[in-house]
Order: C-alpha cells, then sequence, then structure tokens
C-alpha cells in the first residue's frame, strides 16, 4: 500500500516537475542572453559587433538601411543565439548529473533558442515578412502602450536605443535590468522635486546628482537651494511657487521628465475646519493638480516614454500615523493616484515611506539621506510601488490594499480618453 502511494505521488509530480524544467531552461537561455547583451557593452571586442545593432534604426525605429539591418543580425543576433544555445547544454548537465526526471525536458532551452537563431539568420538572408513576425520589439509606429514592468515590449527597448545605451539591457524578461538596477536610467533625467526646502526633498535632491540627473527644486520659500557635497555648495536651479497656482507650472514642467511630487503638511492632532481644509489641499488637491498639469506636456510618444510622475503617498495609506488629517488626505491622495493610474499617459510611481527623521516628524526612525537612496535604488529597478520603512506589515498590507482598490475602481469607473 505504502509503495503504491508513493508512485503515485510520483506520478502526480511528473508533469509538474516536466514543466519545472523546461520553465527554468528557458528562462536560463534568457538570463544568457541578457548576460551576453550587457557584456557587449562592456567588452570591446564583443561591442565591434553588437554596435552594427545600433546602427540600424531612427528614432521611430524605422530602418535606416535594409543592407544594414541585414548585417546587424549576421554580425549581433547570430552570435548571441549561438551563444544561448551553447549554454543551453548546462541545463541538460544538471538534470543528468542530478538524475532528475524527466531529463528531456531540459531540451526547452535548445528548442526555444532556436527559434531565434532561425529567426535572425532568416532576417539576416532578408527573408520577407519575417522581421514582422520575429522582431516585435523593433517595429515602427506609434506606441499604444507604456513601457512594461515584467515583459520587454517596444517603449521599453526604445530606451535602450535612444534614452541610454547602458541601460535596459534584457530583450524578454526584465529580470536582468532589475537585479543589475538599469530598467529606469536617471542618467541626464530633467527631475523635479516639490517640497525641496524639506529634509527628504533635499536629499532626493542629492541622491538624483549622484545618479547623473539634472534636478530642479520646486519650493514655496524663495530662497535658492544648494546641495552640499563634498564640502562644496553646489546652486541648483530652483523654482518658487505657491498651493492652489499649480497650473502656471506647466511651461516650467514641460522641460521635466520626472516630478516627484513630495510636499505635504502634518497637522498632527488638529481637527477643525482650517486643519481640514489645510491637509486636503495640500496633500491632496494640489497633488491632484500637479498631476493633471503634468499630464498636459505630454505630447508625444517620446513624452509616454520618458516621463514620469512619483507620488510620496507615506505609509499612512495602510498605517496609522498617530495624526488623523494626515492618514486620511495622505489616504485620499493613495487612492487618487491608484485610479489615475489606470488611465495615466505616463508611469506613476508611488513612495510609500516610514517614519523618517526631519523637522515635520522629530521622532522619526530612518535617516532621510537613506530613505533617499532606497527611493533611488528601488526606481532604478523599476519598481512601481517604492516601500521603504521599518515596519514589516506595511510590505504585506500595502500590495494587498493596491491590488483591491485598483480593481474596484477598475471594475466600477469607466476608462478616460482624456489624456
Amino acid at each position: 500500500m505504502g509503495l503504491a502511494l508513493r508512485d503515485a505521488a510520483l506520478q502526480g509530480a511528473y508533469p509538474i516537475t516536466a514543466l519545472a524544467i523546461a520553465l527554468a531552461s528557458v528562462l536560463w537561455v534568457e538570463i544568457v542572453r541578457d548576460l551576453y547583451h550587457t557584456l557587449s557593452h562592456l567588452w570591446q571586442p564583443l561591442y565591434r559587433l553588437h554596435v552594427w545593432h545600433h546602427k540600424v534604426f531612427r528614432r521611430d525605429l524605422s530602418v535606416v538601411s535594409d543592407t544594414i539591418y541585414r548585417q546587424a543580425h549576421w554580425y549581433n543576433d547570430v552570435p548571441e543565439s549561438l551563444v544561448m544555445l551553447v549554454f543551453s547544454i548546462l541545463p541538460w548537465g544538471i538534470v543528468h548529473t542530478w538524475e532528475i526526471a524527466p531529463q528531456w525536458t531540459a531540451g526547452a532551452g535548445s528548442l526555444y533558442t532556436l527559434t531565434f537563431l532561425f529567426g535572425a539568420i532568416a532576417r539576416g538572408m532578408g527573408m520577407p515578412m519575417v522581421d514582422e513576425l520575429t522582431d516585435l520589439t523593433h517595429r515602427p509606429g506609434e506606441f499604444t502602450s507604456l513601457p512594461s514592468k515584467w515583459f520587454v515590449n517596444r517603449p521599453y527597448h526604445w530606451r535602450h536605443h535612444f534614452d541610454n545605451q547602458d541601460a535596459y539591457f534584457s530583450g524578454t524578461l526584465t529580470l536582468i535590468d532589475k537585479l543589475l538596477g538599469t530598467a529606469l536610467s536617471l542618467k541626464n533625467k530633467r527631475i523635479a522635486v516639490t517640497g525641496a526646502s524639506g529634509t527628504l526633498g533635499r536629499a532626493l535632491l542629492t541622491q538624483l546628482h549622484l545618479a547623473e540627473a539634472k534636478v530642479t527644486a520646486l519650493t514655496s520659500s524663495p530662497k535658492e537651494i544648494s546641495l552640499h557635497l563634498s564640502g562644496e555648495e553646489l546652486p541648483i536651479t530652483t523654482i518658487s511657487w505657491e498651493i492652489g497656482k499649480e497650473a502656471e507650472l506647466i511651461a516650467q514642467l514641460d522641460k521635466i521628465d520626472i516630478l516627484i511630487i513630495n510636499h505635504g503638511i502634518n497637522v498632527y492632532g488638529e481637527r477643525d475646519g482650517d486643519a481640514i481644509a489645510k491637509s486636503y489641499e495640500i496633500n491632496t488637491f494640489s497633488t491632484l493638480r500637479l498631476i493633471e498639469a503634468f499630464y498636459k506636456t505630454i505630447k508625444s510618444d517620446r513624452d509616454k516614454i520618458r516621463k514620469e510622475i512619483w507620488v510620496n503617498t507615506s505609509e499612512a495609506e495602510v498605517n496609522p500615523a498617530l495624526s488623523p488629517l494626515y492618514e486620511l488626505s495622505k489616504r485620499a491622495t493613495g487612492d487618487i493616484v491608484t485610479m489615475s493610474r489606470l488611465d495615466a499617459p505616463c508611469v506613476i510611481r508611488k513612495l510609500i515611506l516610514g517614519p523618517f527623521k526631519s523637522k515635520l516628524n522629530p521622532v522619526g526612525v530612518m535617516s532621510a539621506d537613506w530613505v533617499a537612496k532606497q527611493i533611488v535604488n528601488l526606481a532604478k529597478r523599476d519598481v512601481r510601488n517604492i516601500i521603504v520603512t521599518i515596519n514589516p506589515l506595511t510590505y504585506i498590507l500595502f500590495p494587498i490594499k493596491e491590488f483591491c482598490v485598483a480593481n474596484y475602481f477598475r471594475l466600477f469607473s469607466n476608462p478616460t480618453n482624456k489624456h
């Protein structure tokens, strides 16, 4: 009876094991491809072959020359596929050495690679229609979606060609870019930060500057903001603005790639009418008006791909902050941002931050500099909900809340074509 149960269990696990081996072998060759691509930008002998790929396309992804297009496949895509094919043998060796059955499914990676190899050869030979079927991330035409988070689509790969060639290396899955921190390049991005005179605002400006971004401070203070770097003062572009006059910033926002909405107010235990109005006006309605103003600056395919909004909504979205009006206004902001994301013409990231030490929160337990550094590191890995906190519950509760609220809005509200 025991042997029969064991055999039945083994038979039941057989298809699961087969699928796992097959998927692992495919994932492995994808990793090999992305690492080969990354190495092609770091090692000159390989770059001399890879650079042909970068000679092919105009900014609209149309082909400069059919001859160069074909040569690029012989010099870049075919060698890349051959390297993938060679390394696809490794899963075979592992399952054979460890006697993991069924061993034949380890060949899925090799078969998968052959589709790339044959496609590259066909494109190199100039066979008609093959490029339309096999070279999907390089098709010309208007972008109908935003850069994808987990799978490489046309907008995502466009950035490798025309945003920063030293980033966005992934070919199908964005895994390697996330691990390397190359899923979002901040280099030369024009980034504006509201609440720039505050502790976190200054820390964000510093970390973004160190990431080679071109930073702009948006502040209610009339003083020009400077960064303290290596014992020196570095003045940065400073724009003064007032709550309620967000629409007047459109001309300046038109020149900005990433808008970080970081300003806010905490009235602590107050609950009178003025405190309610002030909390919602600054924390919620001002944020909404800035988002709508920034949307108006998104006019082209390039804008859809390069422009982003980051909103500091705080972990008060899901946890108490010992300040009822702060919690209420921040939760309202978070929900509005979640709804806006459904039809947004650009990527919107949320910054869900725990208590950091600042003038508004002198008992905060985290350093603002450390928080800012984590925000930048996670953004480079294309994390759309950036959680930085010491509270482990936030990492559990926020994704659940965001999933439920987003799908509730998707089901019970109507999509808009306004943008």
